[in-house]
């Protein structure tokens, strides 16, 4: 798997420690859409990507008691999302959530969703960054994001 960076306790992008997978690849539709650079992981982009076993990944996170899920985001996860589905078939014994946070609409990733309905306790966050929004507070999630159009939804 193709990833920016791995944390193995986030505190910050869900409501229990998770480990962070930050994925390497996006296709910029936050920019396009809104017709100029806002992406706030611009400096992440430019990070150089590490090729990473996904069984690598299971086994670190595996052999750390403390986090409790594991958030997919960084980038654009849903163009990994192959990867994703690999890295859940391994741990689908393990009942911790996994987080994807996805700029893409919900419907705009209607046919990928089934997918990852076959594994439990996933959670999606939607929608993509607009600038000049408040934050608000995600139940689903424990956190704020960053745009009124965002949210998550548990799909498992």
């Amino acid at each position: 798997m193709l990833i920016k960076g791995i944390t193995d306790e986030d505190f910050v992008n869900y409501k229990v420690p998770s480990m962070y997978i930050a994925t390497a690849t996006c296709s910029f539709k936050c920019d396009k859409e809104y017709g100029s650079p806002i992406c706030h992981n611009s400096e992440l982009a430019k990070q150089p990507s590490i090729e990473v076993c996904e069984d690598d990944i299971v086994a670190r996170y595996l052999s750390n008691p403390i986090t409790k899920a594991i958030v997919f985001a960084g980038l654009e996860p849903m163009d990994q999302y192959q990867c994703i589905l690999w890295v859940l078939a391994m741990l689908r014994s393990v009942d911790d959530d996994v987080v994807i946070y996805t700029g893409y609409n919900k419907d705009e990733i209607d046919y990928i969703i089934p997918l990852f309905q076959a594994y439990k306790n996933i959670i999606i966050k939607f929608g993509r960054y607009i600038p000049g929004q408040q934050p608000h507070f995600d139940p689903v999630l424990g956190v704020y994001l960053a745009s009124d159009n965002q949210y998550a939804e548990r799909i498992s």
